[in-house]
């Protein structure tokens, strides 16, 4: 009833591309300021935010994207450029929203999505709930998914630390480090999109 191997190629997958080692100095960037049971709290929202969006990717991706008329490489440019205006905030210090809304966006957008559900983990979870055989090949993907998350949250979650060790100005430090890591993540992405709009013109 478990297939190891799809289990441990799906979570390797999830684990290169959701990247939480990368994902803990933007958590820090974008959530500094906040007391920590509120940073505690928006990075168990962006790991739910993130697993709600896959899993309604997982179990309906290609109907939506079909009736949408969007291809996978169009929702690579969009989340690319999503992410560089949130990487170009971090780098100018512009990361200020307004007081009633900041802790949620932040944990939606984009933390949840697109920086952890983005285009390339959709895409994966969209492969492998497709190709996977059977009863067991479909608990092996959800089990590596959910696996995947709560690896994601435990960074996060405990990456917190790492605030009372660097205080104010290791922040910022931080912050600048994470814009620039953000942009070239995005800019990546969105020339894998534009390579793949051209190979399939």
């Amino acid at each position: 009833m478990f297939d190891v191997a799809v289990f441990g190629s799906l979570f390797l997958t999830l684990f290169v591309i959701m990247d939480p080692p990368g994902i803990t100095p933007i958590f820090l960037a974008l959530t500094a300021g906040r007391p920590a049971k509120v940073q505690r709290r928006m990075a168990f929202q962006a790991v739910a935010v993130a697993f709600g969006v896959i899993a309604v990717f997982g179990l309906l991706g290609q109907q939506i994207l079909d009736y949408l008329h969007v291809s996978v490489p169009a929702l690579m440019i969009a989340g690319g450029l999503l992410l560089l205006l949130i990487a170009l905030d971090l780098l100018t210090g512009k990361t200020d929203e307004p007081t009633q809304t900041k802790d949620v966006n932040v944990a939606l957008v984009p933390l949840g999505m697109p920086l952890l559900a983005g285009p390339g983990a959709i895409v994966s979870v969209i492969l492998a709930v497709q190709n996977a055989g059977g009863a067991a090949g479909q608990i092996s993907v959800w089990t590596a998914i959910v696996a995947m998350h709560v690896v994601l949250w435990l960074a996060m979650r405990y990456s917190l630390l790492i605030i009372r060790v660097i205080r104010d100005g290791g922040v910022v430090l931080v912050t600048r480090l994470a814009g620039m890591m953000l942009s070239a993540i995005a800019v990546q992405q969105i020339i894998n999109g534009v390579t793949q709009v051209i190979q399939n013109a």
